[in-house]
């Protein structure tokens, strides 16, 4: 039985060679490979300034750091995200504060905003899930009325638009991810973009222990880490980079191919905008009697995978008792079905099969 993996991306022999003329080079640490592959995403994201870093959490680290967060400040986020997000604001000695999302998408409800912010509060950071754009125009109002910062959580976003541009690159600064299950995948890795040249130069610099050149540092001017990413997984990167285009257009596919084929009660999707530019790099779907399915269809050599928690069940970052009625059912219902940029159409038709043929 070939099992079918809730994930599938490939590395093909221009990964390979790219990776292999890096190492001949003598290119491994963050050199002139790193600086090529920032170039390229500046010009495709249409943005001044792109820094990689080890990963896509540590970027949002790096964005809360050069924003001048600190304890006793407070962070707004969607209770509906990945966990790293809360980390990041949680290491810094900040207060996480919960918004609910959105009733039909897993994306911050941008209405409920203001009621939370306060005088503590320092940012806001949207987080564009599976490539939904979340409400900017609102979000950066309210930032620019209270005098806040906005960093765009885009690590599941690359390739995503609305109607502004490209998301991730519409606020103070935008953190991507590089990881193994994203569009473009270096393993590990990620990176963050802004237009603002100042907190680029604190970007720099913190991702590099507070310095800007580790060769010659001069003087210790602030606070850092050792965050770079390096010219192998940039070698990575820049070609795949090349075939994002196809990429993301294979995922719709995929998306379009459960959209239209899986009509089964206990599964329903999860809406992405594909019309309006919006990329789903994952098939996401409530699913009633999850654990029962996921049981079910490994047997047939499918796999399916839980939504990780929500963010309010994380009880060390001590959260009130508010009740978060639209995320609630994501957390509890959400199911990731296979995809991936190199998952063949048919593992999706045959999955679909499957489902459709099982009683629960």
């Amino acid at each position: 039985m070939n099992k079918i993996s809730w994930w599938q991306t490939n590395f093909g022999e221009l990964e390979i060679e790219h990776v292999v003329q890096s190492m001949r080079n003598r290119c491994i640490s963050q050199g002139k490979v790193t600086t090529e592959f920032e170039l390229h995403l500046s010009e495709f994201l249409e943005v001044e300034h792109v820094i990689a870093v080890n990963n896509g959490s540590s970027a949002i680290l790096i964005a809360l750091m050069a924003a001048g967060v600190s304890p006793d400040d407070e962070v707004i986020i969607p209770n509906r995200t990945w966990i790293a997000t809360a980390h990041a604001v949680h290491l810094l000695g900040a207060k996480v504060v919960l918004v609910d999302t959105e009733k039909n998408r897993p994306i911050i409800d941008a209405t409920l905003i203001e009621e939370k912010i306060t005088s503590k509060t320092k940012a806001i950071i949207p987080v564009h899930m599976n490539g939904r754009s979340c409400d900017m125009q609102t979000i950066n109002a309210l930032a620019k009325k209270y005098k806040l910062f906005v960093i765009e959580d885009a690590a599941q976003a690359i390739a995503s638009k609305n109607t502004y541009g490209y998301l991730g690159t519409q606020s103070d600064i935008g953190c991507f991810s590089l990881s193994v299950a994203k569009t473009i995948a270096t393993g590990q890795g990620g990176f963050a973009v802004t237009n603002d040249s100042e907190l680029a130069t604190k970007i720099r610099a913190i991702r590099t222990h507070g310095v800007e050149n580790v060769k010659d540092p001069g003087k210790w001017a602030m606070s850092g880490f050792n965050f770079r990413f390096n010219d192998i997984l940039a070698s990575i990167g820049i070609e795949q980079l090349k075939r994002l285009p196809t990429r993301v257009n294979h995922l719709r596919d995929l998306y379009i191919t459960y959209e239209q084929g899986l009509k089964n009660p206990f599964f329903k999707i999860i809406p992405v905008d594909i019309d309006a530019g919006e990329v789903p790099v994952y098939s996401e779907f409530l699913v009633e009697n999850r654990e029962q399915w996921i049981t079910q269809l490994s047997v047939s050599g499918i796999e399916l995978r839980p939504f990780y928690p929500n963010i309010n069940t994380a009880s060390y970052l001590k959260q009130t008792k508010e009740v978060f009625l639209n995320s609630e059912p994501y957390g509890k219902n959400g199911t990731y079905l296979p995809n991936g940029p190199d998952q063949p159409l048919e593992n999706i038709e045959k999955v679909i099969d499957s489902i459709q043929k099982i009683s629960i």
